[in-house]
């Protein structure tokens, strides 16, 4: 028998565990995302910041780390990476001095084409996994869950 071949490990009570199964997936999802925009020098939080500014101009950088649960020592650094890169513009708010509203930059909204680009490959490997049916109701179900558990729900 060949040493360097390692039989997988029983996994005993956590075949049972729905956190166990979620975290194996989300892992399996989060290394073939990051292996799709890895060309990009682009991070899945990257990515994220980038969609919802694309989505929301104006927004503060507190609004996008509230959205994604993410505190606010984060959210300056990752914020901070994006601006240095020249991909988001940063602009006091009128209404209020203290607000700095979040927009792209030229730069920013063509690589966020590029990375969607190379993303929508990536989910049509997961769709290919689950279906059209499946997918709508894993999606469905883990909203279910994350919104349950967010401090409005």
């Amino acid at each position: 028998m060949d040493d360097s071949v390692v039989p997988p490990l029983k996994i005993g009570r956590l075949d049972g565990l729905l956190g166990f199964h979620l975290r194996m997936a989300s892992a399996a999802v989060a290394r073939d995302f990051a292996a799709a925009i890895a060309q990009l020098d682009l991070t899945q939080k990257q990515f994220a910041v980038l969609e919802l500014i694309a989505a929301n101009p104006g927004a503060s950088q507190v609004d996008i780390g509230q959205t994604l649960g993410t505190d606010r020592a984060t959210m300056m650094a990752i914020v901070d990476r994006l601006d240095a890169r020249g991909l988001i513009l940063r602009q006091r708010s009128a209404r209020d001095g203290r607000r700095q509203e979040l927009s792209l930059a030229t730069a920013g909204a063509d690589l966020l084409t590029r990375a969607r680009t190379r993303i929508a490959a990536h989910e049509k490997r997961f769709w290919a996994i689950l279906g059209k049916a499946g997918t709508r109701d894993l999606l469905e179900t883990l909203r279910r869950i994350y919104e349950a558990q967010s401090p409005a729900g």
